[in-house]
């Protein structure tokens, strides 16, 4: 008989739940001493077991049967423990059962594990997590053709350099800045933290990269700066109608995505018998319930009678994404403000110029853009902070220069 200090194989029957009178035949591996028994799909009389021999008792065709399944098994979990030990790999009870059932991780590639977090997210992450993770994965493939020459890779392969390889790879790219690369470098992350849950992995060569993103101020308009735009009359209708729906934006927080699926079921009564917007968060699922401001109920009021709201149940007549950001370039230009405009600067707006710089509570307003912790809102606090230091320092130059 074979033995080992850190690596064992022994025979153990267990009893049935409906039959006691008979058994289950399970190998039970032992590395380091820690066991994991793995099913032989053998039923064996309690009767007929020797649990000090490890074998079935009888001369007959099934104890000889059984019993050369035994020698079988022991010799190919034997030569498991060998062949990863050749391998240079990790040998765990989880690793030796996982070959034994052929479901261990050579078996497994990055290709597999892409298709396969496509297949148990697709229906899970909203439409834009999954495009942008898809983007993620074309970068990925082609790293592989362009570093490895191939089109798909072992998990086992994937270590600490191929991590920072694909990080150099990323960089390479004139179309990245560094929080782009660090984007993509996350959702790698989580691909790899995937395989590792499902023990696809031993270890996660990801764990030790470190996401580095650059601090990006937050752009948000001043007071001043909205009503400069509010109060633009473009000639094409067009950008009136983008820039009516920007601002409709900045007076309730909402993010592009919710405010273009924004219903007429959405406005209702609230407590206080004014109307309120009632929905949920697109892309967290968090339930809204915003008191519409007068700017607000007026831009509604505005478009109740457009040909593309009375023709369907939405609120608005919002432009793709692309000829949004488009149009928002244009009114930027146009007004003359130097900032780089996109919903998100509305939600930042009505966050710190429609809400915080007017005195409504942080925790309010955290409900109103439908964040989850506080510390999320609590970065508008210190932007309006940092704006008022700002300008009572301004005041103050002004001050002492009239002593």
């Amino acid at each position: 008989m074979r033995t080992s200090q850190t690596f064992s194989i022994s025979f153990i029957i267990r009893k049935k739940k409906k039959q006691p009178e008979s058994t289950i035949l399970y190998a039970r591996i032992t590395v380091n001493g820690k066991s994991l028994e793995v099913s032989l799909k053998r039923t064996i009389p309690i009767d007929k077991w020797n649990q000090a021999a490890n074998k079935f008792i009888g001369n007959g065709s099934e104890g000889r049967q059984i019993n050369k399944k035994i020698h079988e098994t022991k010799a190919q979990l034997y030569n498991i423990h060998d062949g990863l030990l050749k391998e240079g790999l990790l040998v765990t009870t989880q690793t030796v059962k996982a070959r034994f059932l052929g479901s261990d991780q050579q078996h497994h590639t990055l290709i597999y594990l892409i298709n396969y977090h496509k297949e148990k997210m697709g229906n899970v992450l909203k439409y834009g997590t999954m495009k942008n993770y898809t983007t993620t994965e074309n970068y990925l493939k082609d790293f592989l053709k362009s570093q490895y020459h191939t089109s798909d890779i072992y998990l086992k392969q994937v270590d600490y350099q191929f991590t920072l390889g694909f990080e150099s790879f990323l960089r390479g790219l004139p179309s990245l800045q560094n929080n782009g690369v660090m984007k993509h470098m996350e959702r790698f992350k989580k691909l790899m933290r995937l395989a590792e849950d499902l023990d696809w992995i031993e270890k996660n060569p990801t764990k030790r990269f470190k996401l580095r993103f650059d601090q990006v101020d937050m752009v948000y308009l001043s007071k001043a700066e909205l009503q400069k735009i509010k109060e633009k009359e473009f000639k094409r209708s067009t950008h009136n109608i983008n820039r009516d729906i920007f601002v409709f934006c900045c007076y309730t927080g909402l993010p592009y995505g919710d405010v273009k699926v924004l219903k007429k079921k959405h406005i209702q009564i609230g407590v206080d018998g004014n109307k309120w917007i009632y929905t949920r968060r697109i892309k967290t699922n968090t339930m809204l319930r915003i008191p519409l401001l007068e700017e607000a109920e007026r831009i509604l009021e505005k478009y109740q009678d457009h040909p593309k709201v009375c023709s369907s149940d939405i609120l608005l007549p919002v432009y793709s994404n692309q000829k949004t950001n488009q149009y928002l370039r244009e009114i930027t230009k146009a007004v003359k403000i130097d900032k780089e405009l996109s919903f998100h600067a509305a939600r930042h707006t009505f966050a710190t110029t429609i809400t915080l710089a007017n005195g409504v509570p942080i925790e309010t307003v955290s409900k109103l853009l439908g964040h989850t912790k506080l510390s999320t809102t609590q970065i508008y606090a210190r932007v309006i902070d940092s704006k008022i230091s700002s300008d009572m320092g301004s005041l103050r130059i002004k001050l002492n220069n009239k002593k």
